[in-house]
């Protein structure tokens, strides 16, 4: 019988990989598991090269071989960069160089844990604790860290384990000041939970990466983790400027390219964010192509995409949004955060007005693995039946969304988890645009201003902008309904959430026209007109932008 310790994750072997490799013995007590997460064993074990242009770092290790040393550190950048498949090739690679590695088996550890994997990371890091007598005692304090902090991830929920996690890292740093690696996990740490990595950190993240910076002088990992935590403080500036030093010291690895990408859109420099997109994009391509792996092996491809085609969307180019969309579509999704992130799509057709394909579209997702998706499907299929006419069946998906959004755990959204209150805005927002057709629109705007500021609180990239249509869709909803106050609420909260839109001035530019603002009115169109100067000449709110900035013009 196959180890209890294989995922579902082994369903990827029937993919199309390149043969295996022949590798030299290595007491792995994990080997008779087909996969580790989602990735294929083998995948994670086949010999790679020295590689440059990925961030450098360095962690002493007890070994005598230069190159085991080698390996060992570019492990750790990979891992920095969350590319887990480099990082376990490379640790495996420093492992058969040098089988008494024990450093080498906790960076094992932690690319399993990348992999939502923790059974695997938990055997790795028993093979870390049987070498520790052979290591130095500064590994031997990284060591027990790592299983501290194994412990406080099998109990998320549990203050305590995680405060003893930050305890044995504050231990550990008392003895070695001067190791950037340790300052770069306390940052981690001070993640809302043990499992963070650099992704949800906040003010008090920030200090601690200061801190790596003043060990190490523009360390890559320490600039990639600032942007993140800057951006979860609203700090943009601050995260644009570390994430162009990322760009740069990292430029041959795609989520670098990808985390500057971010906040260029922030700053109103779309077209920048596209040309960083696209790199990425390109370097993912490249990489596919040269080690025969199935792009569904990676849980970025997806995501970069996700942004690539809303930027396109921002820009109003609609032919290029659904381009990548449809090769987004083509990406079977390994993880909630990924299958969940599906929803841009029946949103766009909702956005074109393609309403019996945003329908279909939304069935289908409506039919995924996860809850959350189902739950979203449910409701984004409400809503193109309102658009159709068809109230009592978009009553009917709304008591469907209610029942599977009852199913999703509690909490928020990660990449690869997706709780509750990810979710709950788009139930709702169904519930208030159902209130809206009925005519109740005191309940209506009251729910439906607080679906606004639910979707605007949510973190993370692809929630920032899908919060931006999904304002313009209830603007839209209002408008429609006559509910003009509403209109003109949500048209405000577009343009505090992003001014750089055309779409945001649109909106204002419809508002003021109905409340008889003429000069406003005139100069919001303008402005829409301006910000529309690189979209599809066919864009339809782009023609009646300027038939509107012009019919105010002829009356002057």
């Amino acid at each position: 019988m196959r180890s209890a310790l294989c995922t579902w994750g082994s369903v990827v072997l029937a993919l199309a990989l390149a043969a295996p490799v022949a590798l030299s013995a290595q007491d792995d007590p994990h080997a008779a598991c087909a996969a580790v997460g989602w990735v294929p064993r083998e995948v994670l074990q086949r010999p790679v090269a020295l590689r440059t242009g990925i961030g450098r770092t360095h962690e002493t290790v007890t070994t005598s071989s230069a190159e085991a040393q080698a390996f060992h550190d570019q492990g750790l950048a990979y891992l920095h960069s969350y590319v887990w498949i480099e990082a376990g090739r490379a640790f495996n690679q420093a492992l058969r160089l040098d089988t008494k590695l024990a450093l080498s088996w906790v960076g094992l550890s932690r690319v399993y844990s990348g992999l939502e994997d923790q059974a695997a990371a938990r055997v790795a890091w028993t093979k870390a604790q049987e070498l520790a007598d052979g290591a130095s005692e500064k590994e031997r304090r990284k060591i027990a860290a790592r299983g501290v902090q194994l412990d406080a991830i099998d109990d998320l929920p549990n203050v305590e384990k995680h405060a003893a996690y930050e305890r044995a890292l504050d231990e550990a740093l008392a003895a070695d000041m001067d190791d950037v690696e340790l300052w770069l996990l306390r940052g981690n740490a001070e993640e809302r939970n043990a499992a963070g990595r650099g992704q949800r950190g906040g003010a008090a993240s920030v200090a601690f990466y200061r801190q790596a910076l003043a060990v190490s002088p523009d360390h890559f990992a320490a600039h990639h983790y600032l942007v993140h935590s800057y951006e979860s403080i609203g700090r943009i500036e601050e995260a644009l400027a570390h994430g162009e030093v990322y760009a740069r010291l990292a430029d041959q690895v795609p989520h670098a390219r990808h985390m500057w990408a971010h906040d260029l859109r922030r700053v109103g420099r779309v077209e920048d964010a596209i040309a960083e997109f696209e790199r990425a994009h390109e370097l993912e391509t490249a990489y596919y192509e040269a080690e025969g792996l199935p792009e569904e092996l990676d849980w970025h491809r997806p995501h970069n995409l996700d942004l690539l085609a809303t930027c396109h969307q921002h820009q109003g180019r609609m032919k290029k949004t659904e381009a990548v969309m449809r090769e987004r579509g083509r990406i079977r999704p390994v993880l909630s955060g990924t299958e969940f992130n599906g929803k841009a799509w029946p949103g766009f057709l909702l956005g074109t007005g393609r309403y019996a394909e945003a329908l279909a579209a939304a069935r289908e997702l409506a039919q995924g693995r996860w809850a959350s998706t189902r739950a979203v499907g449910h409701a984004l299929a409400g809503h193109a039946l309102l658009a159709l006419g068809r109230l009592a069946d978009a009553e009917a998906e709304l008591a469907e969304a209610d029942a599977r959004l009852a199913e999703v755990p509690a909490g928020g959204m990660t990449v690869g988890y997706v709780g509750r209150s990810a979710v709950e805005p788009y139930v709702f927002g169904l519930r208030g645009e159902i209130l809206l057709r009925r005519g109740e629109r005191a309940q209506a705007g009251e729910l439906l201003k607080d679906v606004q500021r639910r979707i605007r609180a949510v973190p993370g990239p692809d929630a920032w902008t899908e919060a931006l249509f999904r304002l313009e869709e209830i603007a839209r909803a209002a408008r429609r309904a006559g509910d003009w106050e509403l209109a003109a609420y949500t048209a405000e909260q577009m343009r505090d959430h992003d001014p750089a839109y055309a779409g945001t001035h649109y909106a204002l530019g419809l508002v003021a026209e109905h409340a008889g603002e003429g000069e406003q009115a005139r100069a919001a169109f303008d402005e829409a007109v301006r910000l529309w100067s690189k979209a599809d000449p066919d864009l339809p709110d782009l023609r009646q932008a300027r038939q509107r900035r012009d019919g105010f013009a002829r009356t002057e």
